[in-house]
This record gives C-alpha cells, sequence and structure tokens, in this order.
C-alpha cells in the first residue's frame, strides 16, 4: 500500500465553532490530504493558538483533546510564548464532506476558507470533527509538548463492538516506543521495543495485568530509578488510557450519533427561528404555518431517519377543482422548468397543490445553514408563484400568461 502525502503552506485565519460553543479563530499554518492507493484517506490541519486559547481547548476538550488520551509532557510546562502548534486529522466520517468539493490540497484549503467565512457552523469547522495529533510549542531551550493516542489509533477503528485487538496493539506498541525516544531513553530502547513486542503477542494475561509485571519486574533491572518512573507513568497512562476507551467505547460513539439525529436537529432549528409547530403523533413529522407576502399556509417538515433524509412541504391554500387540474398542471410543469431547488407537485386525486424540498444527509450532518436553505427556498417558492396560482384557478388566466406575468419573460 502506497501512502502519499500533499501539503500546503499556508499563513490564515479560520473560524471554527457550532452552534453549542462560542467561534475559535486560529492561526492555519498547514493542510495535509493523505493519499493511499491514489485515494485521499485523512486530511490533516496544522494551526497555532496563544496559550490562552490553548488553555481553553484544554479545559473543553475540544479536537477530542481528552487528558487520558494524551501522553505525558516532554520539556518543561508551556510558556506565555511563542503560540502552540496544534496538528489535528478529520475525522474519517466526515472526510467525504471535503473530498466532494476538493480533489486537492489547494482545492481543500480554498474549501474550509470559504466555509469559515459563509458557514461558520458547518461540521467541518467543529472542532468535535477533528483529532488532536500532536501538541507542540518551539521554546529557546527546546521543543516542548506531547503526542494523543489519535496519531496512532485513528478514531474510525473505534466502533461500537470496541477496538480491533490488532490494531489496538500496534497503536500501543508505537505510541510506547516514540514515548521512549522522545523522552531520550534510547539506552534501553531496544529492550523496551523487545519486550514490548513480547507483550503485545502474549495471549494468557490480561494486557493491563502484563504491563503491570513488566515494568516492576525487567525493567526495573536495566534501567536508573528516574528513567523507571519516567517509563512506569508513560505504560500506566497508556494502558489507562486504552482501558478507558475499550470499556466506554459507546461514550465516545454517543456524540456522534447524537450529531447525526436528524428529527433533533430539525426541532432545534425551528425553535431557534421561533416558529410554532407541532408533532404529528408517531410520526418524524412537523406541522407548521407560514405568513408570506401573499399568503398563509400549512407547511410539514418530514424527517426520514433510516434514509437520513428530511422533505419539507409547503400546502397551497387553495386546491383545483377538477376543472382546472389540467390548467394548474401545466403551470406547475412550466414554473418546474428551469428551478434550481425543490419543485410543485400536484396530486390528480383531489386537487392539492404543493412545493416540496428535501435534503440526503447520509454519511454527513445536518445542519442549521442546511436546513434554512431547505426551508426558506421553499417558503420563498411558494409566496412567488402563489399569485400565479391563483390567477390560474380562479381567475381563468392562461398558464403561459401566468408564468410570464410572474417570470416577466416573452411568451
Amino acid at each position: 500500500m502506497s501512502t502519499k502525502v500533499n501539503n500546503v503552506q499556508l499563513d490564515i485565519e479560520l473560524t471554527l465553532g457550532d452552534t453549542s460553543m462560542s467561534p475559535l479563530t486560529v492561526r492555519a499554518l498547514n493542510v495535509a490530504l493523505i493519499k493511499q492507493n491514489r485515494k485521499i484517506s485523512e486530511c490533516r490541519l496544522t494551526f497555532q493558538v496563544s496559550l490562552e486559547l490553548y488553555q481553553r481547548i484544554e479545559a473543553e476538550a475540544l479536537f477530542n483533546l481528552k487528558s487520558e488520551i494524551r501522553s505525558p509532557l516532554y520539556g518543561k510546562a508551556f510558556l506565555p510564548s511563542p503560540d502552540i502548534q496544534i496538528e489535528v486529522s478529520l475525522d474519517s466520517d466526515l472526510l467525504p464532506q471535503l473530498t466532494k468539493h476538493a480533489k486537492t490540497n489547494t482545492q481543500a484549503l480554498a474549501y474550509l476558507q470559504c466555509l469559515s467565512q459563509e458557514q461558520p457552523n458547518h461540521p467541518l469547522l467543529s472542532p468535535h470533527s477533528w483529532y488532536a495529533l500532536k501538541v507542540k510549542q518551539q521554546q529557546e531551550k527546546g521543543e516542548v509538548g506531547y503526542s494523543t493516542l489519535w496519531l496512532y489509533l485513528k478514531p474510525s477503528d473505534l466502533t461500537q463492538d470496541g477496538i480491533d485487538n490488532k490494531k489496538l496493539n500496534e497503536a500501543m506498541f508505537d505510541f510506547a516506543k516514540d514515548f521512549a525516544n522522545t523522552n531520550q531513553i534510547h539506552s534501553f530502547e531496544k529492550d523496551i521495543s523487545k519486550d514490548i513486542s513480547n507483550i503485545l503477542t502474549s495471549s494468557n494475561v490480561e494486557f493491563s495485568q502484563l504491563f503491570e509485571q513488566h515494568i516492576t519486574t525487567e525493567l526495573t533491572n536495566n534501567i536508573s530509578k528516574i528513567a523507571e518512573e519516567a517509563v512506569s507513568q508513560a505504560f500506566g497512562e497508556i494502558t489507562n488510557a486504552f482501558d478507558e476507551l475499550s470499556t466506554n467505547i459507546s461514550e465516545i460513539t454517543e456524540e456522534t450519533t447524537t450529531n447525526k439525529d436528524i428529527f433533533e436537529t430539525t426541532i432545534k432549528f425551528f425553535q431557534g427561528q421561533n416558529w410554532q409547530f407541532e408533532q404529528i403523533s408517531g410520526e418524524e413529522t412537523l406541522h407548521l404555518a407560514f405568513q408570506g407576502k401573499n399568503g398563509k399556509w400549512d407547511c410539514f417538515a418530514k424527517v426520514r431517519s433510516e434514509q437520513q433524509q428530511l422533505i419539507f412541504y409547503s400546502i397551497c391554500p387553495i386546491t383545483a377543482q377538477s376543472s382546472k387540474r389540467s390548467a394548474i398542471a401545466e403551470f406547475i410543469t412550466r414554473a418546474n422548468y428551469g428551478l434550481a431547488m425543490g419543485n410543485f407537485e400536484l396530486d390528480f386525486s383531489d386537487g392539492e397543490l404543493r412545493f416540496k424540498t428535501s435534503i440526503d444527509v447520509e454519511g454527513a450532518f445536518l445542519t442549521s445553514e442546511l436546513l434554512e436553505g431547505v426551508v426558506y427556498a421553499n417558503v420563498t417558492m411558494m409566496d412567488e408563484y402563489l399569485p400565479g396560482i391563483i390567477a390560474v384557478i380562479k381567475n381563468d388566466i392562461l398558464p403561459v400568461d401566468a408564468i410570464a406575468q410572474l417570470e416577466s419573460v416573452e411568451v
């Protein structure tokens, strides 16, 4: 398997955040698209923040930077300056949203910039959608920082069924080995690698018990007291972190599941827009009303959770009697031609007219911005074409003439 990394160097401001938190402005330094067999498999973003902003990130566990999944800090403490550099990786579930609009590193940068300016609450800009890999600060006496388990264990490896043992062992080995390297414990690095390999390939003793036994016996005979404490602390942190991830995997995935709850998102959207609504009993459907310039009508927001879809309807306040249905069918056919979003529909059995817009968010998140486009594009079209519908049904105006009056085109 071949891996290729494309980098684009930059120095721009990106505003990150979502509806649940205040904006977070960072200075982006680098975007890296990682390809495996010519297919983009990962997107990494490197940015800088002040110490104050880093402390907020740490306190709120943004970028999934939880204390239990990071190695001990190498070097001394972070200083007020210079800025702290953080490398993060995009959640693999969201990668298709990026690659749909960006096939190169330059396009990825442009798309993130565009979202930052126009859709700051887009899931791709949410700190919860990225996983911190490394945190470091370049000081006069050397580099200070730490790495996290996300550098070795991809978020996509976490499932409701737990973590694959092989991937867990590989991540454990790499994490422990790199910790030894960064803390300059070179004299016993080979012994550590050999001992870790033996531990990871053994199946007779509990993983955590093997680590405890290893630390208290073999290592104590080969390293100094100071080094022993450092390694013991590191291995203890790693073991606890993996135990935490393994036993609480449902908690980690719960946030993603919640974010993908389309119906809950839809309810919160209309609450935020101060729309009055009621839920239809036994259905994931909301009944609403809208007052436009040209009339008032009922609306329905119907969620299809299994298909990850939302459909929004505006129901025309008047129906077409049987004698007018052919004419109104011609009218909506002419109206639909050229519409960029949504379409009119006619029920020939009872003459009901409605305008429909919809969205499919499978593999992504439904956001307030996306909902706003679906809803307001819908009611705007109904309000715009309602005078023409009335003209055809009640005033016997020919469909072609009614459309011409509305769209100001020659017939």
